[in-house]
């Protein structure tokens, strides 16, 4: 026979349902033990065990699996932990909703990046935007695209700019802009310099690479312009962070992927080298994206209007960067 599913009142679930339990499953979902829940709740660990059993109780499921060597959450666990999301996104915006509410528009805007992310187009509308509202301000979070995306998702930030591999039907996406991809080298690199170079120069030496630069992830098209240059499969250094690829690439560990737009500047001075592919370079598309489930305090939706008239009226070959 197949177990029934306990009866739940829906009423009564919601009159009584504490909302602290949700936060700490939330918690507790995404650290994957109850030590590094109570830590990052600043809890101890039978405060969050108790809270785990409460929840449970009170649901009549088992909600995540404890069994020797294997933490992880069941069936009903994944999907209370989706709608549990939700609410404590919902419910942390509360407070940011009440204060915003006056004549000017003011609040606060919180904005998830990726790493890489340079866009003039996206500048000119936060600074258009700060001189017409100086009351409201700005935060922006330097991420990784995947986490960037999540933060949308859970309403934790007010849109992002990132890679997108694959869309999620719930959220809501804009091409921001494309960037080409070349491979680079720095002044130690036995290659910089050379203007003779072909494909078979770059044989056997060593890469320096995205953390996402995988064939699954957003960046697989720059992972086979690696494959073209049949470089070592040896990988001599890896970052989430552009910043810290470029720093790698100039001081001599290999040779790695940048957009091309972003390092102009390198090259009139003097500081990277182009290698070859010269052609057929791998173009990836930035995305604006947000989550038209979150409810967004005026500046918040001031800035994103905003910045979608803007795309809306500016030719995507003008937002292309070679």
């Amino acid at each position: 026979m197949i177990a029934r599913a306990p009866h739940i009142d829906p009423e009564r679930l919601a009159r009584e349902m504490n909302w602290n339990l949700l936060r700490t499953f939330v918690v507790l979902a995404e650290s994957g033990s109850i030590t590094e829940a109570a830590e990052r709740l600043r809890l101890k660990q039978p405060s969050v065990s108790v809270a785990l059993k409460k929840l449970e109780d009170r649901l009549g499921q088992r909600l995540i699996d404890r069994s020797p060597g294997r933490f992880a959450l069941t069936e009903a666990g994944q999907l209370l932990y989706g709608e549990a999301v939700n609410i404590n996104g919902s419910i942390l915006r509360l407070a940011t909703l009440m204060r915003d509410v006056t004549p000017d528009i003011s609040g606060h805007v919180r904005i998830a990046v990726a790493s890489h992310v340079i866009c003039p187009l996206f500048d000119e509308v936060i600074g258009d935007f700060y001189a017409a509202h100086p009351q409201a301000s700005l935060s922006i979070d330097v991420i990784t695209s995947m986490d960037a995306i999540a933060a949308v998702a859970a309403k934790r930030v007010s849109f992002a700019l990132a890679l997108v591999r694959n869309q999620d039907p719930n959220l809501r996406y804009i091409p921001m802009y494309r960037e080409v991809f070349g491979l680079f080298c720095g002044p130690r690199h036995p290659l910089f310099g050379r203007e003779d170079l072909t494909l078979d120069d770059l044989k056997g030496h060593g890469a320096v690479v995205f953390d996402n630069d995988r064939l699954q992830d957003a960046l697989q098209d720059v992972t086979l312009l690696r494959a073209r240059a049949a470089l070592a499969p040896q990988v001599t250094g890896v970052s989430e962070n552009l910043e810290e690829v470029r720093r790698m690439i100039m001081s001599g560990l290999g040779i790695g992927p940048l957009p091309k737009h972003v390092v102009a500047r390198d090259l009139r001075d003097g500081l990277l080298w182009q290698v070859p592919p010269l052609e057929d370079l791998p173009e990836v598309d930035v995305y604006l994206i947000w989550n038209p489930a979150t409810v967004r305090n005026r500046a918040e939706d001031k800035l994103l209007q905003s910045l979608i008239e803007r795309l809306e009226t500016t030719p995507f070959s003008d937002r292309t960067y070679a």
